[in-house]
């Protein structure tokens, strides 16, 4: 039937209308779509520059919050700012006490930018002076001076300054300032309103639209934006031909402690630009659908038909099918093509080999990987327990945590095979415990439970130790004692030998959050570098076991957490134990 219908002629017309009738429907479906994408857009952006404006007011709020602790805290407890304000201190002291200021916060200037000045004002000395390279000129700075000088001198500066950031008016510049006071010693921290809210200035708003920094009566407190005013006219211009309405939103967001908000005002006219590119797509459609309709039948009789034959022999081949026709075609590229062809099969076959030896190789780099991801806080703690033995003379105490910190990381690095004897992971894992209790005293207890004959049996190196780690560290107290069991048993199904151990603690449990991830087989959230083991641990016994290896995390009803691997046991490790 196929075939007869290949054999009916059919006049050059009938292409033509069957093309004609494909581009109107065609360009009808792209105007509702270029209507609708641009209503998307619109929606969207607005989100988007909402969601960025919140973004940069949390992280504005979160340094207001740090700087605001960090000047209360150096004036309360700072030793140079106590030496500078005791009178008759030694003119040296008095000298060094203030560099060491200059430096704490040169460093916090650092950390937060260039646009944060920070001054400090002992009211009864008289003194006033900059602690980190300020942008401010002389006559600004002495401006600054005496509002500060008068601000302080107010009964409710507690009030107004203390933990809250104002606009303050400096030669006719606004700036951000916060106070913060303990009994006659000031800190200040400055910013210029500008330099504050220049970065949601870089946002695309569109033709008038802006961002600016306004106090609680809606005054504006920083200058506008740059923008590209001749090039955003000329594309008003163009769109102006559409007159289609531009709609404006105004956003108001707030930041906490502060008597200032940011304001966004969102004029989308930009958007319309849009429409006249999908005009012009639309009529570049129609002048390559008449070019098409000429062209039709000529394509087809050179160009399609040798394809079809040369796409018939590729699907003979994907059959393995020795039955080719290569005929010869008039196009010099596709008779090339035809002549090398069977040489290509032959380098595809070659290529597929070495990429599955590539990708076997590629796992075992992952495995090495993943193995040697250590968390380098143990090695610091391990160290820093050692220093302090050191310091109270517990040299025997040394000796034993020196040998032991030296055993648990030569295992580490020493474990190279993708297998090791159960019976030397369990004493790394031993080791590891000994260690925590020697940092945890009486926190914790634990035991261990296999039989001797189960010591040959062998599992992926440092499985266990992840799961161990993951007890202690979130399950050890100092309101009571934790208990730690791991125990290992060798299990039969038919013919098949299976290794189960199961690590269980006295702890909270998991999170129930955490738990139903694991038990449903999502992914645990590692973005703040949680959860990296346990998720290593897995992909390894993937990787390894192909589906054949099981883990199970539970909170059994008696309290605590649980970890259950059931690993598969090789025949000829059974028939060693045995022997």
């Amino acid at each position: 039937m196929v075939k007869a219908l290949n054999n009916k002629p059919y006049p050059i017309r009938h292409y033509v209308k069957i093309m004609l009738f494909i581009s109107i429907f065609a360009l009808v479906v792209d105007l509702v779509i270029s209507f609708a994408s641009i209503f998307i857009v619109k929606q969207q952006s607005t989100r988007y520059l909402q969601d960025t404006a919140n973004l940069y007011i949390r992280q504005i709020n979160h340094d207001f919050s740090y700087i605001n602790h960090y000047m209360g805290w150096t004036l309360a407890n700072d030793e140079s700012v106590k030496m500078m304000d005791t009178p008759g201190t030694d003119y040296v002291d008095y000298i060094k006490s203030n560099e060491r200021m200059h430096k704490r916060f040169n460093e916090l200037q650092k950390n937060y930018g260039q646009e944060y000045n920070f001054f400090f004002y002992l009211k009864d000395q008289d003194f006033f002076q900059n602690y980190a390279p300020m942008s401010l000129s002389y006559a600004e700075f002495r401006d600054l001076k005496e509002q500060i000088v008068t601000l302080t001198d107010s009964k409710n500066v507690y009030e107004t300054f203390y933990s809250n950031w104002n606009p303050i008016q400096v030669q006719d510049k606004f700036y951000v300032i916060n106070i913060v006071p303990y009994h006659n010693r000031y800190l200040i921290c400055l910013i210029s309103a500008d330099d504050l809210i220049r970065p949601l200035q870089q946002l695309n708003l569109g033709e008038e639209g802006s961002v600016s920094l306004v106090d609680l009566q809606g005054g504006s407190l920083s200058s506008p934006g740059a923008r590209e005013a001749d090039s955003l006219n000329l594309e008003g211009t163009k769109a102006s031909l559409l007159s289609f309405s531009k709609p404006r939103s105004t956003v108001t967001e707030g930041f906490s402690n502060a008597s200032f908000n940011v304001q966004l005002v969102i004029q989308f006219g930009v958007f319309e630009t849009i429409m006249i590119a999908q005009l012009l797509i639309m009529l570049l459609f129609v002048v390559l659908t008449c070019t098409l309709s000429v062209v039709m039948l000529y394509f087809k009789k050179k160009v399609l038909k040798p394809i079809q034959n040369f796409s018939e022999n590729v699907r003979r081949i994907h059959e393995d099918s020795e039955n080719l026709d290569f005929m010869s075609s008039e196009i010099i590229e596709l008779e090339q093509v035809n002549s090398q062809f069977k040489h290509l099969i032959e380098q595809i076959k070659k290529f597929k080999i070495d990429i599955y030896e590539q990708e076997l190789e590629k796992q075992r780099i992952q495995l090495d990987y993943m193995k040697l991801q250590i968390n380098p806080h143990f090695f610091l703690n391990c160290l820093t327990n050692i220093y302090s033995m050191a310091q109270m003379h517990m040299f025997k105490e040394i000796e034993y945590m020196s040998l032991s910190t030296s055993k648990y990381f030569r295992y580490i690095f020493q474990s190279v095979d993708h297998v090791v004897r159960l019976e030397d992971e369990i004493e790394h894992v031993r080791i590891y415990l000994e260690i925590q209790k020697h940092r945890y005293r009486d926190a914790f207890s634990y035991r261990i439970e296999y039989k001797d004959d189960l010591a040959g049996l062998t599992i992926p190196p440092l499985v266990l130790q992840t799961f161990i780690e993951n007890a202690v560290k979130y399950a050890v107290s100092r309101d009571q004692e934790l208990q730690i069991r791991l125990s290992v048993a060798l299990v039969t199904e038919g013919e098949k030998f299976y290794t189960v151990i199961q690590i269980s603690d006295t702890g909270p449990g998991f999170p129930v959050e955490v738990l139903d991830k694991l038990a449903n087989g999502k992914p645990l959230d590692q973005s703040e570098g949680k959860h990296i083991g346990i998720m290593n641990t897995m992909q390894r016994l993937e990787l390894l076991y192909h589906h054949r290896a099981q883990v199970e995390f539970s909170n059994p009803a008696g309290g605590g957490a649980c970890v259950s691997l059931t690993l598969p046991q090789a025949m000829q490790d059974i028939r060693r134990e045995i022997q």
